[in-house]
């Protein structure tokens, strides 16, 4: 995502397809027999995406078209099967949610920084608007307009963010144990 709108969306959805689906195959764990339970989740997983990419095609016209692809993609996420297989299917429906749900705030979170940084440095600004209704501004910040990198905006644009995030990242950790001894 390359803007703070299409990362709270994606987030969104992301969340969205964990929750239902820890939520399903947590209630189908038992029934389901061993030699075809990914293709249950998988199963599972696609058609909650299904109707989501329909919910959001329908009701957010403006983000279904700037996602793209990616809203179809969220089928394959290793988050979502990963979780499924490992949690999902071995424990019961409460503990399922609260788990997607953690996962798919920390999927959001993670998202939303990057899309943040990508944003800010690509254009110069960062902008919210309501997804219901895109000429309604919700806040819109112009930093450094005149000196934007529209690299950043790009594909390999998430690449070197992630790249520089993760590094400052590692600097954090070498910091600390720096200090620590």
């Amino acid at each position: 995502s390359s803007t703070v709108n299409n990362g709270i969306g994606m987030g969104a959805c992301v969340t969205l397809v964990l929750i239902c689906s820890n939520v399903i195959i947590s209630m189908i764990r038992k029934v389901t027999p061993d030699e075809i339970r990914i293709p249950v989740y998988i199963v599972v997983i696609a058609t909650l995406v299904t109707v989501v990419e329909m919910l959001v095609q329908a009701f957010m016209p403006e983000l279904y078209a700037s996602l793209g692809v990616f809203l179809s993609l969220i089928v394959v996420n290793c988050i979502i099967l990963g979780r499924a297989e490992s949690f999902a299917s071995k424990n019961g429906v409460i503990d399922s949610i609260f788990d997607a749900l953690g996962m798919g705030v920390g999927y959001l979170f993670a998202v939303l920084v990057m899309s943040f940084f990508r944003e800010l440095i690509g254009t110069g600004g960062v902008s919210l608007l309501n997804p219901f209704d895109t000429t309604q501004v919700i806040f819109d910040i112009k930093i450094f307009a005149d000196y934007a990198v529209s690299l950043f905006t790009q594909p390999a644009g998430a690449f070197i963010t992630l790249g520089c995030i993760l590094a400052f990242i590692q600097l954090l950790s070498v910091r600390k144990a720096n200090k620590a001894k």
